[in-house]
């Protein structure tokens, strides 16, 4: 299984070379331009780990973190078989 990780930064170049370089070193980036956004995205698509800027406007990466612990991840249970 591919790792998924959720690149999140508010300035086009750094957030496109860090998901670059994630992607060429075999990992499947997501990104996100805002907060906003990477809630969104880390709600519908689960990410392994988010890489996540700090100073962003609309929500910065501490109100992102507040935000996701409100929608823990949930565990997963070993199938009854």
């Amino acid at each position: 299984m591919i790792a998924t990780i959720l690149v999140v930064d508010d300035h086009p170049g750094i957030r496109e070379n860090v998901a670059e370089i994630l992607t060429l070193a075999g990992y499947r980036a997501l990104e996100a331009e805002n907060g906003k956004q990477a809630v969104e995205m880390a709600r519908e698509h689960r990410p392994d780990l988010i890489i996540c800027d700090i100073m962003m406007p609309e929500l910065d990466g501490y109100g992102v973190l507040h935000m996701l612990r409100k929608y823990p991840r949930p565990s997963i249970s070993p199938s009854s078989s």
